[in-house]
């Protein structure tokens, strides 16, 4: 996402080539930072007050300061004022553990359009493969000293799985622990249906990102006549599944077309879907 506007704490919006970081911030020297993605629909932040909540959530755990909230949402306002209510925006909101040496944070946002490739996956779905993760399923919870759930500005092991997706011929992955159940995905909650329930995976029995447009989606599948659960797939019940998606704030549903190499048939329940997260029925592609 290429940023068009960009908003610093207590500054208001800046020009876009602006330095907004020194070269000293522990955010780009360790990684040390978090940040929150929420997609800019009709001018506004959608799910904010969910978003603002699970960053909060997620200084606690790491132990890093945040400025009020009331301070967090004038920055949000500021990037995103004037925005066209007709495109769709891609809104960053960033805080690191600023500049070495120092007490107070590094806090911007950045504000650009969804790109096409994000709105083509919601429309037509994407082609996944798995891969290993390398951890069991329950084990990084049970490490005390090991901050989970928490969307971090270390994208390191994101960025490599995005890179082997690439190489591989895939649009995205789905990391498996080694004792064999899915997980998530390197920007993504999986979601899927079986036998009229809609489940994804349980974030505080295995320490991934608690997805707040998959949490909201399972608020809501009821309306569809459908039973919101959360269990620990094995790749045996995604294969069983009568369908799967992706995910995640700007793709909002992406569905899997392919999984590891096997084709899977387009669901009727998609655009449905899509409706429950405020897309229209187009949007999905029927």
């Amino acid at each position: 996402m290429e940023a068009t506007r960009v908003a610093v704490a207590g500054r208001g919006l800046v020009p876009a080539g602006e330095p907004v970081l020194r070269g000293d911030d522990r955010g780009v020297l360790h990684g040390d930072g978090l940040f929150e993605t929420l997609h800019l629909r009709d001018g506004r932040p959608w799910l904010r007050d969910a978003h603002l909540a699970r960053l909060r959530a997620g200084a606690v755990a790491v132990d890093l300061p945040l400025p009020p909230r009331a301070v967090l949402v004038e920055l949000l306002d500021a990037v995103s004022a004037g925005w066209p209510a007709s495109t769709e925006g891609a809104l960053r909101l960033v805080c690191t553990r600023g500049p070495e040496g120092g007490d107070a944070p590094t806090v911007y946002a950045t504000l650009g359009e969804v790109p096409a490739a994000t709105r083509r996956a919601r429309r037509d779905g994407v082609t996944v493969a798995t891969l290993p993760l390398g951890v069991a399923a329950r084990s990084r919870p049970e490490l005390g000293w090991l901050p989970t759930g928490v969307k971090s500005t270390s994208y390191a092991l994101s960025t490599a799985a995005r890179r082997w997706a690439a190489r591989a011929g895939v649009d995205d992955v789905l990391w498996v622990s080694t004792d064999g159940y899915v997980l998530e995905g390197p920007t993504a909650n999986v979601v899927w249906l079986r036998d009229g329930t809609l489940s994804t995976v349980p974030a505080a029995e295995t320490g991934i990102l608690p997805g707040v447009t998959a949490h909201h989606l399972l608020e809501r599948a009821a309306e569809l006549g459908l039973t919101p659960a959360e269990h620990l797939p094995t790749l045996a019940d995604l294969a069983a599944a009568e369908a799967i998606w992706l995910t995640s704030s700007l793709r909002g549903l992406a569905e899997i077309r392919t999984l590891d190499g096997t084709p899977r048939p387009r669901s009727p329940l998609t655009p449905h879907l899509l409706t429950l997260l405020g897309f229209p029925h187009s949007t999905g592609g029927r």
